[in-house]
């Protein structure tokens, strides 16, 4: 009788075990239609490939299927509760160029159930099988770490699911953007003059000096400069100072402008010695509207409209990206322009006559980022072609550089930039020096590497998600920034952009509350402004945007200080330390891992405000403090006490400056 009993309880068991079976269902992840919904910072998820379209391989081990993705990605599902599990390996790639670090997570209705710990490429895959059981939605996330993420290739590797028999399908980790009208916060000019000269500027004993007085008001305006260094005069018709400098010093100097409705003065100081960019450039470059389609005449109708619109407000720089370059150099090594440009040399001058400057691009392999020819083993040479034709500016992008160099190393990374700047100091010209984009880690060495800033990211877009994740990250390096040596978090993206992407040109993708964010952080960050839309369609909205002469300030102050970042409940406050003794506060409402978990509420959240508290004794201030909105260029509130609290919107901002009031 028992034989029998422990006979059918087997039978039963069996067909228990059968039937469990026969309702689960494996539906592997690469098999999931994902509908644009997949997010990521670099590139787009690639099906059964790593992200730059290479087979899978993490530790020499191949794998045949799976999704290639970069940090930051994220991919979210919808289970309705009916997955069992997830079961899969994690790797870094080993198409990445550098070792860099990444972490694998999975997170289940907003907590963590699993996560690989930080991995770098030469790791071994790390196998994973996590219990999904009553879990709604799961997010597979891969984060930077904070390192830096322009080579974090992660890759998901037979990655399936288990459920009881229910599809599951990816959804939307973001809601889609409500439409919101274009507000401008920032004032009119006045008629009256206003000059708005960063109070410091340097520049080398016996090289060409180009600077202006940059002053906003009714035009006709007359300008003049006491207190000059020997050597160099000023136009009073057109405000630019020209010469050269004789003797190292610091120079306190008197700029005027008047015009018919008063007159405007202040004092800088000019620094002649060995250090030069002691704020950020202010400019424009031709890559994110142009691509390789710029062009002499493209340049020179972009000085003419930022020398009318935007120079009186600091905006200085016109430079050529990629493209420039002839397909072959001369008998004499020499690499002339190709047939979109005229007279190089020329062209700088009529940006020098209205005191603009004159920007290029290169890189230190045999051929730049678009292919073009560039300037391995012609280094000198073309240090000089540049500072003959009267270059001010040096973008030198990494591009191809590991064709040639013996490994990946940071001294191998940094070897061809120490060469690039001993040519260029041979020149006897001032050349700001961008160390552009390509190199891992490169706050770390390029200040000794003669950079005057460094590309510290990817290229940006302008997608919400890359745009945060770019300024998120900038805390890593911050420690970094001071006079003369500044992170780069890439162009702006505001106005007309898009032909650099291989896209249609278009209107900026960011939403107006994105698009103050954005400015206001690159200004906390001190970071370069430099704008990659199209000039010749400046709207009044950007033009706002740019012309802002409180916000511009925030990031051409003397102090030059690193911004703080703290991360709250709704996103982040970054601050820093201004020459004047007050504190510029930026609250964002910003989060890179931001998550729709409910996906009625998308909507809804977009119209809300979100709170922020800023605490005055963090910023340093025991005392009572006047507050001021920077954007609208007016005070808040005076006689604060301990804390202020602010509300933001959606994705937006608010910029404010603290200052301590007098006991």
């Amino acid at each position: 009788m028992k034989l029998l009993s422990r006979i059918f309880s087997l039978l039963v068991m069996a067909l228990v075990l059968q039937e469990t079976a026969a309702q689960e269902r494996v539906i592997w992840l690469d098999e999931i239609d994902p509908q644009d919904n997949y997010v990521q910072d670099w590139g787009r998820p690639e099906i059964n490939r790593s992200v730059v379209g290479t087979p899978f391989s993490v530790k020499g081990r191949k794998f045949e299927r799976g999704i290639g993705a970069h940090a930051i990605s994220r991919m979210l599902f919808d289970l309705g509760g009916k997955a069992k599990s997830i079961r899969g390996l994690v790797g870094a790639d080993d198409q990445n160029l550098f070792t860099t670090r990444l972490e694998f997570k999975i997170i289940g209705d907003g907590r963590l159930l699993w996560t690989s710990d930080v991995m770098q490429r030469g790791d071994e895959a790390k196998p994973f099988d996590v219990k999904l059981t009553g879990v709604d939605k799961v997010l597979l996330l891969v984060d930077m770490c904070d390192d830096e993420f322009m080579y974090d290739h992660a890759d998901w590797l037979h990655v399936k699911f288990i459920t009881d028999g229910s599809d599951v399908k990816s959804i939307p980790v973001w809601p889609k953007a409500v439409e919101k009208e274009a507000y401008i916060l920032t004032p009119s000019a006045p008629a009256e003059p206003h000059i708005n000269n960063p109070k410091v500027y340097g520049a080398s004993a016996g090289a060409d000096f180009i600077w202006s007085v940059m002053a906003t008001g009714e035009r006709p305006m007359k300008y003049d400069a006491k207190g000059l260094p020997k050597g160099l005069k000023i136009d009073k018709e057109t405000g630019v100072i020209t010469g050269k400098a004789v003797k190292d010093g610091d120079y306190k100097v008197r700029l005027t402008a008047s015009n018919a409705h008063g007159k405007d003065s202040r004092e800088v100081t000019i620094k002649i010695g060995d250090k030069i960019s002691l704020t950020p450039i202010m400019g424009w470059s031709s890559w994110n509207c142009c691509r390789f389609d710029a062009s002499d005449a493209i340049l020179r109708r972009t000085t003419d409209i930022m020398h009318e619109k935007l120079h009186p407000y600091g905006w200085t720089y016109v430079s050529v990206d990629d493209g420039w370059e002839a397909a072959a150099r001369n008998a004499d090594g020499t690499l002339p322009a190709n047939g979109n440009w005229g007279d190089m040399k020329e062209l700088s001058d009529y940006m020098h006559s209205k005191g603009m400057k004159f920007g290029i691009y290169s890189s230190p392999g045999p051929t730049t980022c678009g292919n073009f020819l560039a300037s391995y083993g012609h280094e000198y040479i073309d240090a000089k072609t540049w500072a003959d034709w009267g270059v001010d500016y040096l973008k030198y992008d990494y591009c191809s550089h590991t064709q040639v160099e013996k490994d990946s190393s940071e001294g191998s990374i940094r070897a061809p930039y120490d060469l690039m700047a001993a040519a260029l100091d041979s020149t006897g010209r001032d050349i700001v020096y961008c160390v552009g984009y390509g190199a891992p880690r490169v706050w770390i060495w390029a200040p000794d590497a003669g950079g005057h800033h460094w590309r510290t990211t990817c290229d940006i877009t302008d997608h919400w998600n890359v745009v945060q994740a770019i300024g998120n990250c900038q805390d890593v390096c911050a420690a970094s920034t001071a006079p003369g040596q500044y992170n780069d978090p890439d162009m702006m993206v505001v106005g007309h952009v898009g032909g650099g992407w291989g896209v249609e040109k278009h209107p900026t993708l960011l939403t107006p509350d994105e698009q103050y964010a954005h400015v206001s952080l690159w200004s906390l960050l001190t970071a370069p402004l430099l704008l990659g839309c199209d000039m010749e369609l400046l709207d009044d909205f950007t033009l706002s945007l740019l012309t802002n002469r409180e916000v511009i300030a925030v990031n051409q102050d003397e102090l030059c200080a690193p911004a703080v970042k703290k991360v709250v409940a709704n996103g982040q406050i970054w601050y820093k330390p201004l020459a004047d003794g007050s504190i510029a506060v930026g609250c964002f409402n910003m989060d890179p891992y931001f998550v729709l978990w409910d996906q009625n509420d998308g909507e809804a959240m977009q119209h809300r405000m979100y709170e922020f508290e800023i605490d005055l004794a963090e910023l340093g201030i025991n005392g009572a403090a006047t507050v001021r909105d920077i954007w609208r260029n007016a005070d808040e509130a005076t006689g604060v006490n301990g804390s202020y609290k602010v509300s933001v919107p959606y994705h937006g901002v608010k910029f404010v400056k603290i200052t301590p009031e007098k006991k």
